[in-house]
């Protein structure tokens, strides 16, 4: 992700209601899910900050036992060890995460689709390949794909994949929930402002310790010290996904290591894809849709919803957005 964000990381003082008030930060960088997170909080106290941080890692490692496809003892390695033999009956907050990522597949159309995972590696993005798959392996490729293939049943809380050898996995949207919950809890212990960053996938409440909102800059893909614009994010969050280096070319066109599930085809078109919500897991999982569904749709789409916003470059590294993205030049 190239998203630059403004911290003022400095112990400051200032008077509110007759009495100082000094604000600290602690921060925390480590890897988790397998990517790069990192944790800020504002606390007026460097001890309680820092069991703070420690409590956001910790919630975070009890988001990655539920969702990793593999660790055997998972509630998800179990629905995919179970698929084409039986349901399986998970916690509620497992199957509630699984309903909602159908609802965005069904929003979508299928661009977002967690049984994607299902699709046969035939792409390879490490510079290896010199063809393209043929168009009958590419279809089979994604025969064991559908979210739509993915039962539930509520009065059991039960969650089966219809076909053997079908997949569920949380890559495209696991980290951005990740953040939301850590968050969550961490505002339940009156954590004042921070910011979690999962790699990427951020979201942010409070302020920084000098009382500013946290301001991210969105960086031109292509460029990486050019800011294209500089944009507030007020108790809300921004997923970004981007194609710049991972990618193949074939008779001069550009395919994305992001696979559209309905086909098996890497998608084209598109450099980076920002999008900006509330939640970072609605965050995460709309930029990978926005991606799939190319410009137009995607744009069409984020302009259809309350709430959510998209900033894309498209293979020129032309700037395109939604109707409620204002740059500082925009009238």
């Amino acid at each position: 992700m190239r998203i630059l964000v403004s911290l003022l990381f400095a112990l400051i003082v200032f008077s509110g209601f007759g009495q100082e008030i000094k604000y600290i930060t602690a921060k925390k960088t480590l890897k988790l899910m397998g990517s790069r997170f990192s944790i800020t909080v504002v606390s007026t106290n460097e001890e309680l900050a820092n069991i703070n941080v420690q409590e956001g890692i910790a919630e975070i490692k009890r988001i990655e036992k539920m969702i990793s496809s593999w660790d055997t003892e998972s509630e998800t390695y179990a629905i995919n060890k179970n698929a084409g033999i039986k349901p399986v009956k998970v916690s509620l907050e497992l199957y509630k995460l699984i309903e909602r990522c159908k609802q965005i597949s069904e929003l979508t159309d299928g661009a977002f689709d967690i049984s994607y995972s299902s699709m046969d590696k035939i792409w390879k993005f490490d510079g290896s390949m010199t063809k393209m798959p043929s168009p009958e392996e590419i279809k089979k490729s994604v025969d064991r794909v559908g979210y739509e293939k993915i039962i539930m049943n509520s009065d059991d809380q039960t969650v089966f994949l219809k076909e053997k050898g079908m997949k569920i996995s949380f890559g495209a949207i696991g980290k951005g929930y990740a953040a939301d919950k850590a968050k969550a809890f961490l505002v339940s212990r009156q954590v004042v402002g921070g910011i979690i960053d999962a790699a990427g996938d951020l979201t942010t409440w409070g302020t920084d310790v000098s009382g500013k909102k946290w301001i991210i800059g969105v960086v031109n893909p292509l460029s990486k010290d050019k800011i294209v614009s500089w944009l507030p994010v007020i108790e809300s969050s921004v997923a970004t996904s981007g194609n710049y280096e991972k990618f193949v070319n074939f008779n001069g066109k550009r395919y994305s290591h992001i696979i559209d599930p309905r086909t098996g085809y890497p998608t084209s078109g598109i450099r980076q894809v920002s999008i900006f919500a509330k939640n970072a897991e609605l965050c995460d999982a709309l930029a990978t849709a926005v991606f799939i569904m190319g410009k137009d749709a995607g744009i069409f789409l984020i302009n259809q919803l309350d709430g959510v916003e998209v900033i894309l470059f498209d293979n020129f590294n032309k700037v395109h957005k939604s109707d409620g993205i204002l740059f500082e030049h925009d009238p």
